[in-house]
């Protein structure tokens, strides 16, 4: 299983640090290992301990959260959180992986560590990937999903236990799913691999489902399908 990633939170406000908190506590990958008033007292924690996720206010005193940026470990990923927009700039010329501006709602801050956490699932080869349902992160084994389908604005995936519903696009499921184990067969519909019963050249059947191919993907489909 994928470790958690370990992160820091600085802020000079002990307000906007406590809500940073709270939603690294409802996240299941992530885990809080420091939680700093000031970019000082981040600099020496950062020296003696591994960090993988800053959550970095801008505007500090002292050192402020650009400067601190520029100086901590480059491994290390950054989120900026900010109340002035005018820092957005200055925030994006740094590489960060996001730019959250105050006040933060949790589904803003879940759309930041998601772009951490699928790097992080590609690069520690993940069996599984947690997609956003009802309020929570959820687990999804990628053994167990049949197909994902997408409707208008919220995608359903069908597993052999449950569908689960969320509003992620199906081109960003795709990023995170396996292409050795996942096919994209239509703009609506991915499928798995394993679980294909049998196919024409206009439809694939999955657990008696029948899911169309579409034009623009037959070709590239078929020849996937002639390899496995």
């Amino acid at each position: 299983m994928r470790n958690k990633l370990k992160c820091v939170v600085v802020d000079d406000e002990p307000m906007a640090r406590e809500i940073i908190e709270s939603y690294i506590a409802k996240t299941p990958y992530l885990k809080l290992i420091k939680s700093c008033k000031n970019a000082s007292e981040a600099i020496l924690f950062q020296q003696e301990n591994i960090v993988d996720l800053f959550f970095l206010d801008i505007n500090m005193p002292e050192i402020t959260g650009l400067s601190l940026a520029k100086i901590i470990n480059q491994k290390a990923k950054i989120i900026f959180t900010t109340a002035y927009r005018e820092y957005a700039i200055d925030g994006f010329n740094l590489n960060v992986v996001d730019y959250l501006l105050k006040p933060i709602s949790f589904d803003r801050f879940l759309q930041a560590v998601q772009k951490v956490s699928s790097s992080e699932i590609t690069e520690n080869n993940a069996d599984f990937m947690f997609v956003r349902a009802d309020r929570k992160m959820v687990k999804i084994d990628f053994d167990a999903i049949l197909y994902i389908e997408s409707l208008s604005d919220y995608v359903k995936i069908f597993t052999s236990e449950k569908t689960v519903i969320t509003r992620e696009t199906i081109t960003n499921l795709e990023e995170k799913l396996p292409a050795k184990l996942f096919l994209r067969i239509h703009r609506s519909y991915i499928v798995s691999l394993n679980n294909i019963s049998s196919y024409t050249n206009e439809f694939i059947e999955v657990y008696q489902k029948a899911l169309p191919i579409s034009r623009s993907y037959k070709e590239s489909v078929l020849q996937k399908l002639a390899e496995v």
